[in-house]
C-alpha cells in the first residue's frame, strides 16, 4: 500500500462555527493516521454583504491564509469530508458552486470508490441537520462513492444523536460547537478513514 490515507476536508463557513468543526474532523483523521488537508471553498457573497455582519466579517478576515479549494483535492484524496452551514435543508450555496465544478472528474470517473462524510451546522434546533446531509450525500451517490457516517457506532452517539453526520445548532452563530458535537465530528472523521484505509489494504492486497 502506497503510503497514508489522503484526507481533504472541504468546508464553507460564514460566522467560523463550521470551520471549527471542519478543524475537529482534521485532527481527528491526523490522529487516525492520515495524510490531511484543510481547504475552503470560495466565497460568493459580495464584500458589503459580509462587512455588515461583524462576526462574519472577522472570520473572514481570520481565515484568509486557509488554502481554497482546487478539483486537484478531489483527485488526490482518498476521503473526503464537506462541511457546510444549512440554507433551507441543503448546503450553502459556496459549496454548492464548487461541487459543481466536479463535472469533469466525474466524467472521468475519477471520483468513484472514495470515501465521503460529511457535517453541518444550522441556525434553530431541527433546522434542517439531517435533510442537509440527506442532500449532500446525493451527490456522493451520483459520483460512485462510499457514504460513511458515524451511525451509533460509539456510546456517544445516543447522546449527539444524529447518525446521519456532526451536526450543531448555533444560534445564528452565538453558540460555538461544544464537546459534543466537535465529538461527533471527530467520530465521523475516524470512521471514514478506518473505511478507507481497510478498502485500501483490501485492494493492495
Amino acid at each position: 500500500m502506497d503510503g497514508q490515507t489522503k484526507v481533504a476536508v472541504i468546508y464553507y463557513s460564514a460566522t467560523g462555527i463550521t470551520y471549527q468543526m471542519a478543524q475537529a474532523a482534521c485532527e481527528a483523521a491526523g490522529e487516525a493516521g492520515a495524510e490531511v488537508r484543510l481547504r475552503k471553498v470560495r466565497e460568493l457573497a459580495p464584500e458589503e454583504a459580509i462587512r455588515s455582519n461583524s462576526g462574519w466579517q472577522a472570520h473572514h478576515l481570520e481565515t484568509q491564509d486557509v488554502p481554497e479549494a482546487q478539483l486537484d483535492d478531489l483527485s488526490w484524496a482518498d476521503v473526503l469530508i464537506f462541511g457546510s452551514p444549512t440554507r433551507y435543508g441543503m448546503i450553502a450555496a459556496q459549496l454548492k458552486q464548487f461541487i459543481d465544478t466536479s463535472g469533469p472528474l466525474w466524467a472521468q470517473g475519477a471520483l468513484a470508490d472514495k470515501v465521503y462524510t460529511g457535517f453541518c451546522s444550522t441556525a434553530t434546533s431541527h433546522g434542517g441537520q439531517e435533510a442537509t446531509l440527506l442532500s449532500l450525500y446525493t451527490t456522493f451517490y451520483h459520483w460512485g462513492g462510499i457514504v460513511v457516517t458515524p451511525g451509533y457506532t460509539d456510546p456517544s452517539q445516543f447522546v449527539a444523536g444524529n447518525p446521519y453526520g456532526a451536526s450543531h445548532t448555533s444560534n445564528n452563530g452565538e453558540v460555538a460547537p461544544d464537546h459534543i458535537a466537535l465529538a461527533a465530528t471527530a467520530l465521523t472523521a475516524k470512521r471514514a478513514v478506518q473505511v478507507a484505509t481497510r478498502l485500501r489494504q483490501g485492494a493492495a492486497g
